[in-house]
């Protein structure tokens, strides 16, 4: 194959922090190209200057495509040589329709008018392609992350592309559609599309890639052919030592029944005659972490954060006890000072104020432990936001940078430290690890395990079966707003989840 774009010695620095330092890389026409390495790394960095997000100027070195030097002041221009880029953090309108974000900028008028009838039988191919079944009329803010992610994946498909980078665009994505995404990414291969792909899922990369090349503290490592190539090669490279084990052992107890929901049932916020959550019961004990496995849109999200205080849901019936007794949560409030926390799977939009700091953050849901009088402690506060910057190996340049200037999974380590130190007694973390790499998700595991040990109860949400199997004590299965199997984790596999799930 003919090489196609050549990135030489690109050098990238936010202030005093050397982000890229002399990273080249060579992709050649027609390949899906992987680019691997830790949360941190430096890859969306360097797609962000592919892609004209950092204007020429901002970098030291040189993009050459399709055998020409490339200077691209925005994103337009990189668009208009067929380069699209889909970023890790989604950039729809929430309150205009799947059709509307999908031509936002390229709209299909005739005579200056837009004509609505080609731009939704256009939107209906799209989606078809992506393998998104939902109305063109539908408004984004009625669809979950990981169908937005597809609607993401259309809208670049219907400009003309010649290189797609699409940066973790499985990361909200269950197993089925990540597989379809990946059959996808074939079939736009085969239609002679170069594809860079950005993932954590190492399995995925093996599955399509034909070069993989790791970056390691900004620095590429090396570029190879996937061929007889395994995970492990892959991490080893991109943490410099071996991990041997997934998922580091546990060997809690589980005790006493600490938190349980009984005959749960939530209707949709808009759709008053719509049940989400149908008659739910769950249990999980004193040191024990609870699984919830299902496909996109089985109700997961919907059912944690109705229990967090009512964040979701109308018509909210059924009973929250802790330690027997029963809880009224009317509020989020409510539901944190009663020892109950919720780790969003949209960092971004819920979890996080992007435009604060490291420390403001981490203190945010236990303010009144590091204020005094009215006014907060910013001593305090400070020495609270090293500690689990230390606890949490979070990459930053101190605990007054911005949130928003922090790799995807060291903001995720900013979110767990927020409710780590409100202390919670129960702790429901929504997909904790998408998005990010195979190093941090070892350590976020820990934390899970430490929290087990302590005698907390951890809920966990995962799209990544592999993951929920790996993690937990016991598995409930849930499918359209119901639960519809548990299993203890000696008898969990792939297949008996799917055989579950397929069953109702």
């Amino acid at each position: 194959m003919d090489t196609l774009l050549e990135m030489r010695s690109i050098t990238k620095r936010f202030d005093s922090v050397l982000a890229l330092d002399n990273v080249s890389i060579t992709v050649k026409k027609g390949e899906i190209h992987a680019i691997v390495g830790e949360n941190g790394a430096g890859k969306s960095t360097l797609m962000k200057i592919l892609s004209g997000v950092y204007p020429y100027g901002d970098y030291e070195g040189e993009i050459i495509y399709k055998g020409e030097t490339c200077r691209f002041k925005d994103i337009r221009e990189s668009e208009k040589q067929g380069i699209v880029i889909i970023h890790q953090e989604l950039a729809l309108i929430p309150y205009l329709s799947i059709s509307e974000n999908i031509f936002i900028g390229n709209e299909q008028a005739k005579r200056g008018l837009i004509d609505w009838n080609v731009t939704h039988q256009k939107t209906k191919a799209l989606l078809k392609q992506v393998g998104l079944d939902e109305n063109p009329n539908t408004l984004v803010s009625n669809i979950g992350v990981g169908k937005q992610q597809l609607v993401e994946i259309a809208k670049a498909l219907s400009k003309r592309v010649d290189v797609l980078v699409l940066d973790e665009p499985t990361a909200a994505l269950n197993d089925i559609e990540s597989e379809n995404l990946l059959n996808l990414l074939l079939e736009l291969k085969k239609e002679g599309i170069t594809c860079i792909l950005i993932s954590h899922k190492l399995q995925e990369l093996l599955k399509v890639s034909d070069q993989i090349t790791i970056i390691r503290d900004g620095k590429t490592v090396e570029t190879f052919p996937n061929e007889n190539v395994d995970e492990n090669r892959i991490i080893r490279g991109m943490v410099g030592r071996d991990i041997l084990d997934r998922f580091p052992a546990r060997d809690v107890v589980p005790g006493e029944v600490l938190f349980e929901v009984k005959d749960w049932t939530v209707y949709h916020p808009d759709i008053a005659d719509k049940k989400v959550i149908d008659h739910i019961n769950l249990y999980a004990r004193k040191g024990e972490v609870v699984g919830i496995a299902g496909l996109m849109g089985a109700g997961r999200t919907e059912f944690a954060m109705s229990l967090f205080g009512g964040a979701y849901g109308a018509k909210i019936s059924g009973q929250i006890l802790k330690d027997g007794k029963p809880l009224v949560l009317k509020s989020i409030s409510q539901a944190i000072d009663n020892g109950i926390a919720y780790v969003t799977e949209d960092r971004k939009q819920f979890g996080l104020l992007l435009d604060e700091t490291i420390c403001r953050n981490t203190s945010l849901a236990n303010l009144k432990a590091v204020t005094q009088g009215l006014a907060v402690d910013e001593i305090k506060e400070k020495r609270v936001a090293e500690d689990y910057r230390g606890k949490m190996d979070l990459r930053a340049r101190d605990v007054m940078q911005h949130a928003k200037n922090l790799s995807g999974g060291n903001q995720q380590k900013v979110v767990l430290s927020k409710w780590l130190f409100a202390d919670p007694d129960v702790l429901i973390l929504d997909e904790p690890t998408r998005g990010v790499d195979v190093g941090a998700k070892y350590e976020i595991y820990q934390i899970i395990n430490e929290l087990a040990r302590q005698g907390k109860c951890v809920i966990v949400i995962s799209s990544e079966l592999p993951e929920v199997i790996g993690l937990s004590d016991r598995i409930y299965i849930m499918n359209e707003g119901r639960i519809v199997g548990e299993l203890p984790q000696a008898e969990a596999t792939q297949e008996a989840i799917m055989e579950r799930i397929m069953e109702h």
